[in-house]
């Protein structure tokens, strides 16, 4: 909903600028001998001032780790001996918890596909390692199982919150239609949920069924079925009254409610808790929605809604039948205004279906979605060592 400004991206006239973070140094630090002009002119004196000035780099190292085992043999038995090799270390060749890693995470966060994955990190290390196409696709299924108690405890966490976000998206498996949901809590918990169809089929075994607090969501009536009360997104409604003023610009209660919708989403926002919003403000706004409901109502009587453009009509009706759960927000400050957690959060898997095309089974999204719910539980425990801790998981 946001308009465009014409600005350049980046930093803005009268912004204070984000600088560049000083690092800790790994090596010694390098005192830069002064000019030979400066050393031959006695009038030259040393100052209590030092500028200083870093250069960073990363470099890839390999770090290859190989144990020797001496085999003993028991003349009288037959017996063959050898020391215990370390855990992890069980094929001739094998890669610990830093590789894993590193190309699942490039692989799901990333949204890298496989191919560019294991070509990166080849170009990385010199061409030395080259990982099996059959390895990076096995990673998701490893991280998901070793990692389910961890959801399943975000899980009866979330159904304890007051409020949760809840949607879903269209996925791709072998051509076929299937749906992802996502729902999150305020807190910054969420859980993604492949599911094969929509509806209560889909909502089956996700938090949103035994969810007992204030969803907010869509205009997709059947969560209206789910939870004690129920938020309507008003980025949608604004989408949709914009589209109204666009293909009906004789009409103006599509105008006034879009101005009236942006009102009181502004006032919502300087709101602060643990005060809420004025009543005698919310009575007025909730005074000016229905006058501008009336507006419409008197619109559509004397110039009925064309056959080409109806949505501007089924919009009216649908804001004034559920008039309480567009406005919900107005009165519970715990309650958002729009459902742009959950969107934003959808986005992540809309990149990664964009990346793929196509999965070529339902476990695969099933497992993609099981390791980006980690992720984001992770990110919201320790967001500066995702790698060390995924690393750690991977063993």
């Amino acid at each position: 909903n946001r308009e465009k400004t014409g600005r350049k991206p980046g930093g803005q006239p009268g912004h204070k600028g984000h600088c560049r973070k000083r690092q800790e140094p790994t090596q010694p630090v390098i005192l830069l001998p002064p000019p030979e002009e400066v050393l031959e002119d006695c009038a030259f004196k040393k100052t209590a001032r030092t500028i200083i000035k870093q250069m960073v780099s990363i470099r890839m190292v390999l770090n290859v780790m190989e144990y020797h085992a001496d085999v003993y043999y028991n003349s009288h038995t037959g017996e063959r001996a050898h020391a215990a090799f370390p855990d992890g270390v069980i094929d001739d060749v094998n890669y610990d918890g830093s590789i894993r890693a590193f190309l699942f995470l490039l692989n799901n966060d990333c949204c890298t596909s496989i191919d560019k994955s294991r070509a990166f990190l080849s170009d990385l290390t010199g061409g030395k390692l080259n990982i099996s196409k059959g390895m990076i696709s096995r990673l998701n299924r490893e991280f998901a199982l070793k990692t389910e108690p961890e959801r399943r405890s975000a899980y009866a966490d979330m159904l304890l919150s007051p409020v949760m976000h809840t949607d879903c998206t269209n996925a791709r498996e072998n051509g076929k239609s299937c749906q992802v949901y996502v729902c999150a809590t305020p807190d910054g918990k969420a859980l993604y949920f492949a599911r094969e169809k929509k509806g209560h089929e889909g909502v089956k075994g996700t938090v949103t069924e035994d969810y007992q607090g204030i969803l907010v969501h869509d205009h997709d009536i059947t969560f209206y079925n789910y939870g004690a009360d129920h938020q309507e997104c008003l980025a949608h409604v604004l989408r949709y009254l914009k589209a109204s003023m666009e293909n009906e610009p004789d009409r103006t209660w599509n105008k006034k409610m879009h101005a009236l919708v942006q009102e009181m989403v502004h006032f919502r926002n300087g709101c602060r808790q643990p005060h809420g919003p004025d009543p005698e403000i919310v009575s007025g706004f909730e005074k000016r929605y229905r006058e501008i409901l009336e507006t419409a109502r008197k619109e559509y009587e004397d110039i009925p809604a064309n056959d080409y453009y109806k949505d501007g009509y089924n919009l009216f009706l649908r804001m004034e039948k559920y008039m309480h759960n567009h406005l919900l927000f107005l009165h519970d400050i715990r309650v958002p205004a729009t459902n742009n957690e959950a969107e934003r959060l959808l986005r992540n898997y809309k990149r990664k279906q964009a990346q793929a095309v196509t999965f070529r089974s339902f476990e695969s999204i099933d497992y993609l979605c099981q390791c980006m719910s980690m992720l984001v539980l992770m990110r919201l425990e320790d967001p500066a060592n995702i790698y060390d801790r995924v690393s750690r998981i991977f063993g």
